[in-house]
């Protein structure tokens, strides 16, 4: 086996060796009882500089976030964590800080997502990442839109769908967020000052399955032009609105008496 030469010798600095032979080195400290790794380094000074880093952080009190400077031998996620567990005793190894009644989530110094307290397991073991302006984490090996956790559809527009009352889109607070369309196909419209509910299905394009006078009906009709498309031979994979709160015999009334734009009633396939 082969074992990494010797160097001088650099606190918290420990030499170790790639599969392919290359010497490395890992920066760690230990913090009330936790050992806590910094990354790995190029060289034993680099390693030695983000272990004095680290020290100063956890020592220091008067160091803040908002002192992070990109030229820190540590990365800003390992400030956040670092200074969260010296501020409140608690150590992830995501870039969370606490506070009384939310945390927050650190994706850089100047992106804060904000979120309850409920949410702070789950995120805490789920890295998120940013792609244009949408949120995921990794979930079974898939890239998962963190917004799914609140209700809130991949192909939901903010301001038509939902909307962040406080006008915070980085607030992710069950509080502040209200969801208006919770129903695959379904979308609020107002026509002459009065809220209706508009149901629309893609077959080869998008179709108008009606408009109605509440969400409930919307997304039962949403189902009934699924039930008739496959009906007709359209080979698609729809998702039905899963209905809550309504018995199967009013769920089947007002299934029967909703009515369907022609275009779906009388679709052919070509």
């Amino acid at each position: 086996m082969n074992r990494p030469a010797s160097h001088k010798h650099y606190e918290g600095a420990f030499p170790a060796v790639k599969k392919d032979g290359q010497v490395y080195f890992r920066a760690s400290l230990t913090y009330r009882r936790k050992h806590i790794s910094l990354g790995s380094f190029s060289t034993p000074e680099q390693a030695h500089l983000a272990y004095r880093e680290g020290r100063r952080l956890l020592g220091d009190p008067a160091v803040s976030l908002l002192l992070y400077s990109p030229d820190s031998p540590l990365a800003f996620e390992k400030w956040v964590s670092l200074i969260n567990f010296r501020d409140n005793g608690i150590y992830f190894g995501n870039p969370i800080y606490m506070g009384q009644r939310l945390f927050y989530y650190y994706l850089s110094p100047s992106r804060i997502l904000k979120f309850d307290l409920d949410d702070l397991f789950y995120y805490s073991s789920h890295k998120i990442m940013r792609r244009g302006g949408h949120y995921f984490v990794a979930d079974y090996g898939m890239q998962v839109n963190i917004a799914s956790r609140y209700g809130i559809k991949n192909y939901a527009v903010e301001g038509v769908d939902y909307r962040f009352i406080n006008g915070d889109n980085t607030d992710f607070r069950r509080e502040n967020l209200e969801i208006w369309n919770i129903y695959h196909g379904v979308r609020r419209v107002q026509k002459q000052g009065k809220v209706l509910y508009t149901a629309r299905i893609h077959v080869r394009s998008s179709y108008t399955i009606g408009t109605y006078a509440t969400e409930l009906e919307a997304a039962i009709a949403y189902n009934k032009a699924i039930d008739l498309l496959l009906k007709k031979g359209v080979q698609k994979k729809y998702t039905p609105n899963y209905i809550e709160g309504v018995s199967p015999s009013t769920y089947a009334e007002i299934y029967s008496s909703l009515k369907i734009s022609p275009r779906i009633a009388d679709f052919r396939l070509p």
